[in-house]
């Protein structure tokens, strides 16, 4: 019988940290049901990763893809406290909520919760964030248990969830703004040309209906 997305993702090390080519582990999973990826492309589950993939797809094991990157050691980051501004983009760019801080506080790193996806590392503009080896020789499925795995992929489920709530959220504040403009744009527009106010009332409607039938195409949850 063919695997499912969900049973190829219960194999993989849900760190999601994208160097599959794909945004996360489940779509890389989908990925392959789809026939649209190949089972090496997974460095952090390493060569033991491979060939629990073959043994579901019932494919030949092959070696790691380099274009994706080689099996290493488990690595976690921390932040320097003498250099880091506050930003938050690397709290916003992690994709298990490892990070905590606020805007132009320190950050800090739960070291726990850390899979070393290191995608915070590009988005910090002081390079404060540095790489360690947490799994000494150990590396791929041997540096990874499937406790922490499990951590992983719920904590990165209720950061998407949290993620998609404040952008509904964003989005229903300027849809507010954009009806309370359009009910007396004059009040609320520094032009007092009508043809000019009429072309801002069709840009905010056309905004409007965009939003809206984006809303209505997004799958209730």
């Amino acid at each position: 019988m063919k695997p499912s997305a969900a049973d190829l993702l219960a194999v993989l090390p849900q760190t999601q940290c994208t160097r599959c080519g794909f945004t996360d582990c489940a779509a890389y999973a989908q990925a392959m049901v789809d026939g649209a990826a190949d089972i090496n492309q997974c460095p952090p589950g390493g060569a033991e990763g491979v060939e629990r993939l073959a043994a579901l797809t019932g494919q030949r094991v092959q070696a790691l893809n380099p274009h994706n990157g080689s099996e290493g050691p488990r690595s976690v980051v921390w932040i320097d406290e003498d250099w880091c501004i506050g930003c938050t983009l690397c709290i916003k760019a992690c994709p298990v909520d490892a990070i905590v801080g606020a805007n132009k506080f320190m950050h800090t790193v739960i070291e726990s919760a850390c899979t070393g996806c290191e995608l915070c590392l590009p988005v910090c503009p002081v390079d404060c964030i540095l790489v360690e080896n947490a799994s000494g020789h150990a590396t791929g499925w041997a540096a990874w248990s499937p406790a922490q795995a499990d951590q992983a992929r719920d904590r990165y489920a209720f950061y998407s969830f949290r993620r998609k709530r404040d952008e509904g959220e964003n989005a229903k504040q300027l849809e507010k703004k954009a009806v309370l403009k359009l009910s007396d744009l004059a009040a609320h527009s520094q032009h007092t040309d009508p043809e000019i106010l009429d072309k801002k009332r069709a840009v905010i409607e056309a905004a409007l209906a965009r939003a809206r039938a984006k809303q209505l195409a997004q799958p209730p949850r």
